[in-house]
């Protein structure tokens, strides 16, 4: 098998607060129960996977005050599943999402070492931020942030919690039993920070954890968001899954990184992806459509346009035209919980109704073909050349994949992909790093008070 071939990164999520997932399939399992995730985790861990990811909610999402059962409601707590997995798994990453605009540096900090002790180097933490004043007031502190300001947070936080993983250095833990000394330096675990968001100074109480700094995933598609994540993140989640606006977004974010003062390599480009497998293409092409037309009822596709237009469409017929009529973008928000993330209302209206009219789709088709995320669909043998492609051609460096059904999704591509994948070179058969971030292929971290020491 040759080994000289780019390598396919792959990660694995578990569905749970989008309408994506099937949780009215007779297949479907729990997404509290914990069976549900150490399944996914250990199927990952069997197809060498490089992590598992969770995303978080921190609220439940709302229409006109209203909780919608579009998505699946209630998780547990992010590190605590992780921590569980740490002790059914071996060498898969675990990564979760933990949001910084309701967070302090030092919990943070003190969590993810913790979790990168307790796994032995596996630990990921994917930065976000909370974007609207509906999240917040579930927390001690809550309000608004304007993208500028979350993002000056989220910089501010990810830097103090940097500054507290390197208050110990590498060879800090002395623990010698002939002198009786137990630390190297006096002062290890010592810190301080000031900044505009914060003013903190104190003992850092996790030794230097085995990455040194756990990894740090981020997404961010705005200027703003991207040059915050070419500096800062060792993987950044791509929105684009298709050539070639997705190898556009990857030149630029490498470019980016570059700018900063990284190598090209020190960030991995990772869309997330579902996929549809068949005996023959027919077969998963008629497969796709079925789970399409099951994951998009009319409710939900009326609920996916109120987050654009921003008002009250339930009187509007799914199986009829899309809205001649224009978004409010004024009125109080109808859906919360909920981020529109399109740049314009007005634009992103007017291309469905040009989509719908060209195609001659209704409204539930117009949202299934427009909010589509380029899922996998073909035979194992076609999807596994699909991966290598796009990975080959730099769309990415791999992917985050996910199935609509919860916890067995994956083991059809598990059992059916990943062999082809590791025929083709692709991808490894065995595990050869120690760490999260050796399996990547990400460059060490040494600490800050080590290199100053040297210099």
């Amino acid at each position: 098998m040759s080994t000289s071939r780019k390598q396919v990164i792959l990660g694995a999520y578990l569905g749970g607060v989008n309408h994506s997932t099937a949780w009215w399939h007779p297949e479907a399992g729990s997404q509290i129960d914990f069976d549900s995730f150490e399944h996914t985790a250990r199927t990952a861990e069997r197809g060498k996977f490089d992590f598992f990811f969770l995303a978080e909610g921190l609220i439940l999402r709302e229409r006109a005050g209203q909780i919608f059962d579009q998505d699946i409601i209630g998780r547990p707590d992010t590190l605590t599943v992780l921590a569980s997995l740490a002790a059914v798994t071996e060498h898969l990453g675990l990564a979760g999402t933990i949001n910084t605009t309701f967070n302090e540096p030092y919990e943070l900090a003190r969590q993810f070492a913790s979790l990168d002790h307790l796994s032995g180097g596996r630990a990921a933490w994917n930065v976000v931020t909370s974007f609207d004043e509906f999240t917040g007031q579930n927390f001690r502190r809550g309000g608004y942030l304007a993208p500028a300001d979350r993002y000056a947070r989220a910089e501010e936080t990810l830097n103090a919690v940097r500054a507290l993983w390197d208050s110990w250095r590498e060879d800090d833990l002395a623990a010698d039993r002939e002198s009786g000394r137990f630390l190297a330096r006096a002062e290890a675990g010592e810190f301080a920070f000031h900044s505009g968001q914060f003013d903190i100074a104190g003992r850092f109480d996790v030794p230097r954890s085995p990455q040194g700094r756990p990894v740090i995933l981020q997404a961010g598609v705005s200027p703003q968001g991207r040059a915050f994540a070419a500096a800062n993140a060792d993987a950044i989640f791509s929105p684009y899954g298709k050539l070639p606006e997705a190898a556009e977004f990857y030149r630029d974010i490498k470019a980016r990184a570059v700018a900063a003062g990284r190598s090209a390599d020190d960030i991995k480009i990772l869309p997330s992806a579902s996929f549809v497998l068949g005996d023959t293409e027919a077969e998963a092409i008629e497969k796709y459509h079925a789970i399409r037309n099951e994951q998009v009822t009319g409710q939900t596709a009326l609920i996916l346009l109120e987050q654009i237009w921003n008002r009250d469409l339930s009187a509007y017929d799914p199986e009829g035209p899309v809205p001649a009529i224009d978004p409010d973008p004024d009125a109080p928000p109808i859906i919360q919980g909920r981020a529109f993330v399109h740049q314009d209302r007005f634009a992103t209206a007017q291309r469905l109704r040009d989509v719908a009219e060209a195609k001659k789709l209704t409204l539930r088709e117009a949202v299934i073909d427009q909010f589509e995320r380029g899922p996998l669909v073909g035979t194992p043998a076609q999807v596994a050349q699909q991966i290598d492609d796009f990975v080959s051609n730099d769309g990415s460096d791999g992917f985050i994949l996910g199935s609509n059904l919860v916890p067995s999704g994956l083991d059809e591509f598990v059992d059916r992909v990943v062999p082809l994948l590791q025929d083709r070179g692709a991808l490894r058969t065995e595990y050869t790093g120690n760490t999260l971030r050796d399996n990547l292929g990400l460059p060490p971290v040494r600490s800050a008070t080590a290199v100053a020491a040297e210099s």
